[in-house]
């Protein structure tokens, strides 16, 4: 027994042995290298239809027969561009009202109602268009169609439900205006757009929203929702010609007015090395300090979209340059990335970082570094295919479900893109070129021409700062005014 026994001991030492070897020989081998994207797969998309209604409702339908659902958009091609200089808010207040009452129904029922079918809700603007939305089983498309054009057409607009949301606007700006990061993008837009109505933030100001009332909210309404100025997106299981039905028998009524549609044509300022500006926000109370480069950049329907957002990508992104070089060589940040947003008019390019105070004028510095780099230097083919990779992904995944195809179609039709830029998406990705971003970034992203924006504790951070940029701008905290390009309370 006891000779079995150390036999038996050994042998199990010995596997012992044997697999810690392993593991250690596992442990230090070097890691793998990712295999390299493969070739991307053309995109066959259903070509939108669509149909002007005698009102000027514009119908497009795109059919999508794999799951029995549907989800229509109605778009009006108007959004926080047109709210008023001191009533910043107004259009995403209206949009927001129209799920809470018409003049049939309580917002209660209305949601009572939808719930009812199985489907969605919902309605908000962003800078250059407000929408409703809602998304059931494409067999209860009619019942909801008719909900949506009376949320549209007849809302309430009653006076306890226009307080208590302006109540949980100025609750969540308070909320915003705590936090480095939030305020970081209130001033990169003033810095960027100035005074434009781009400039102001889209849901309002802590001195804006208790100035818009009722007769405010009425007014936008009626200026700007209305079937000549609104687009009608349905995207699912439905043919065209069911979908032009149901769009004429909800919305076919729905009058023009006798007016002239208000026109509104944004002068948006270009970022330039004149009226560039450097400015920290003072905030001793702040943990860590937000650190943000911001600039114009293209409007939507450039020629120049497509290497555009490919540059962009070359920054974004978990392994874009940006994060790999705050965060992965050197932890300082828990993430960086940037954004290139087209709007109808000038978008906005942002680039930006949240970092310990101390580090916050170094992480300044190799954001715009970074940034700098495309524009001189091309970007090797061995990064940029996995780079054009993540986007193209990104656009396969944004398609999948019936709400990201009507966003798609949706946001060609607010722009006035062609749709057959759906099936081109991927072919206009790869076409770009390493010279194609070296010259986007040249023209579109000059650091020389980029404001920065620092919001955190600034005597840990300011004096390395200003080594950088003596003209910096300081603003404490409690001077902060949002509501004009100076962004200094009188």
């Amino acid at each position: 027994m006891k000779f079995a026994a150390k036999t038996f001991l050994r042998s199990f030492l010995t596997v012992v042995a044997i697999g810690l070897a392993a593991i250690a020989s596992f442990a230090q081998a070097p890691q793998a290298t990712p295999p390299p994207p493969t070739a991307p797969r053309a995109v066959s998309l259903p070509k939108p239809v669509e149909k002007t209604l005698p009102n000027g409702l514009r119908v497009i339908v795109v059919q999508r027969s794999q799951l029995p659902l549907v989800t229509a958009q109605l778009l009006i091609k108007s959004g926080g561009e047109v709210d008023p200089a001191d009533q910043s808010g107004v259009a995403d207040m209206t949009a927001a009202l129209l799920t809470r009452g018409t003049t049939s129904k309580s917002a209660t029922q209305i949601a009572e109602a939808i719930e009812a079918l199985g489907g969605t809700l919902i309605s908000g603007a962003n800078w250059d268009s407000s929408s409703i939305t809602a998304s059931v089983m494409s067999s209860r498309a009619a019942p909801a169609l008719e909900i949506l054009a009376d949320v549209v057409r007849n809302p309430s607009f009653k006076d306890e439900e226009i307080d208590r949301l302006r109540r949980q606007y100025l609750n969540g700006l308070r909320q915003a205006l705590g936090t480095p990061g939030s305020i970081a993008r209130f001033v990169a837009a003033r810095v960027v757009y100035r005074d434009s109505p781009y400039g102001h933030p889209l849901s309002g100001t802590p001195e804006s929203l208790p100035r818009i009332k009722r007769d405010d909210i009425v007014r936008t309404h009626s200026m700007f929702y209305r079937p000549d100025n609104a687009i009608l997106v349905i995207g699912g299981d439905m043919t065209p010609q069911d979908g032009f039905a149901l769009a004429e028998k909800y919305l076919g009524d729905w009058q023009k007015p006798s007016t002239d549609l208000p026109k509104v044509q944004l002068v948006t300022p270009m970022s330039d090395a004149k009226n560039r500006r450097v400015i920290v926000i003072d905030m001793p109370a702040a943990g860590q300090a937000a650190v943000l480069a911001a600039r114009t950049a293209i409007s939507r329907n450039s020629p120049d979209y497509f290497r555009g957002i490919v540059s962009n990508a070359v920054l974004s992104g978990y392994s874009g340059r940006l994060n790999w070089e705050i965060r992965v060589k050197r932890g300082l940040s828990y993430g960086a990335g940037s954004s290139l947003e087209a709007r109808r008019w000038a978008g906005l390019f942002s680039a930006s970082a949240q970092t310990k105070n101390e580090s916050g004028a170094e992480v300044a510095q190799l954001t715009l570094a970074e940034i700098a780099k495309i524009a001189t230097d091309d970007v090797p083919e061995t990064e940029l295919t996995p780079r054009k990779a993540s986007l193209i992904g990104g656009f396969a995944r944004s398609l999948e479900t019936t709400n990201g195809l009507v966003a798609q179609v949706s946001s060609l039709a607010i722009y006035g893109v062609s749709f057959d830029q759906l099936n081109q998406f991927v072919s206009n990705v790869q076409s770009i070129k390493p010279a194609d971003v070296k010259g986007f970034a040249a023209t579109n992203l000059n650091t020389d021409s980029t404001s920065v924006i620092v919001v955190g504790d600034a005597k840990k951070f300011l004096p390395d700062l200003k080594k950088q940029f003596p003209d910096v701008e300081v603003i404490p905290i409690a001077e902060l005014d949002l509501n004009s390009a100076s962004l200094r309370k009188k």
